[in-house]
């Protein structure tokens, strides 16, 4: 391909102009491959290179595997899902289809605007109380009070994530340390395995419980932000989750380049150096790796514990409506059911997106 350098001394045509902007456009996709990919958007590369001028054979070919080949996938689902669930009989009734669902996803969504109103209207109210009795020389009476009322489904999903994201941070600030200890040290790596094999498997119920009695003795004084029903269900998240950022950590670690190594030890490196020089680079693409399974987990794992400890989160409004046994209950909890599914899958993006940016692989 020509470049600008090859006609210096002489004034480009127009045909050698666009052949140069588009080698800078095929540059540019080239570049936002990498990452379009790892957040699930890697079939609006052809796109854009047809958009751009490139042969379209090739791109169509990409294109029908990369995006027409899982919608028709899922069409084949929705298909399948609408004449086998009216066959299936429950004792709520029968299993709703695509429609009836999407019917509660949207009274869902109405539950939310209506309580987002009520929200409103309740601190206008408190307001407009508390102005009069300030007007009247009551102003020790006015008070400012929250607003009481049912968390909406968007509330609930915020509520999980953000149980989520406590228990993993702190499945990540306890895994990574250790792992790299694990790596680093074949005597920390002996003592500290069979404690992993023996913890690795235990089921979030078997936690639960121990993990209720002892927050319930420790954090006595909840605060608002921070309820008990949260911390129990995060801590819960932290205990299932961090083993396989721990185990990939250690791996990770203890399968660097000893070159590596070698040349810290030559360069008299403090041990905090090498580290963070030499150690974390080298095993970031398997931390990552750790970090994207124990998220998985991590959400997984949430829903079960929400359901017990009573977390006003997604799994709680499983449970809720499973015990409401309404003939809506089943639509609501298959609403749920595919909302974790989005959820979990948007989470796994955005970790191989941190993945992309932060490590040196081959889809960078």
């Amino acid at each position: 391909m020509s470049t600008a350098s090859d006609f210096m001394g002489h004034e480009l045509s127009s045909a050698e102009r666009r052949a140069i902007r588009q080698e800078k456009r095929m540059v540019r996709i080239s570049r936002a491959a990498g990452p379009l990919t790892a957040i699930g958007l890697g079939w609006s590369v052809p796109l854009m290179k047809m958009a751009a001028g490139d042969d379209p054979r090739s791109n169509l070919s990409a294109l029908w595997k990369g995006l027409i080949v899982p919608l028709i996938g899922i069409l084949a689902f929705l298909a399948a899902w609408a004449a086998l669930a009216p066959q299936v009989q429950t004792s709520l009734g029968t299993v709703p289809g695509p429609v009836q669902v999407w019917q509660q996803v949207e009274g869902l969504y109405a539950d939310h605007q209506r309580g987002r109103e009520d929200r409103v209207e309740f601190y206008e109210r408190q307001e407009a109380r508390n102005a009069k009795l300030v007007e009247q020389g009551m102003a020790d009476r006015a008070k400012v009070r929250a607003y009481t009322g049912a968390p909406t489904y968007p509330e609930q999903i915020f509520t999980s994530l953000k149980t989520v994201f406590l228990g993993f941070l702190l499945a990540t600030i306890i895994a990574v340390p250790v792992g790299i200890a694990c790596g680093l040290s074949s005597t920390v790596s002996g003592a500290l395995n069979p404690l992993i094999q023996i913890f690795k498997p235990v089921s979030p119920l078997a936690w639960l419980p121990i993990v209720t009695m002892i927050v319930s003795a420790l954090y006595a004084n909840a605060s608002d932000a921070l309820p008990k029903s949260m911390v129990v269900s995060a801590i819960t998240v932290t205990l299932c989750s961090l083993w396989p950022t721990l185990i990939n950590t250690s791996l990770g670690v203890a399968s660097i380049d000893k070159d590596l190594v070698n040349v810290g030890k030559v360069l008299q490196l403090s041990t905090s150096k090498t580290i963070t020089k030499l150690v974390l680079p080298s095993a970031m693409p398997l931390i990552f790796t750790g970090l994207r399974l124990s998220l998985g987990v991590g959400w997984m794992v949430l829903i079960a514990a929400e359901m017990l400890a009573q977390n006003p989160g997604l799994g709680k409004f499983v449970w809720d409506e499973f015990q409401n046994g309404s003939s809506d209950s089943l639509a609501r909890i298959i609403v749920a059911v595919i909302t974790i599914g989005i959820v979990g899958f948007i989470l796994d993006r955005i970790m191989a997106a941190l993945q992309t940016a932060f490590t040196f692989s081959s889809t960078r």
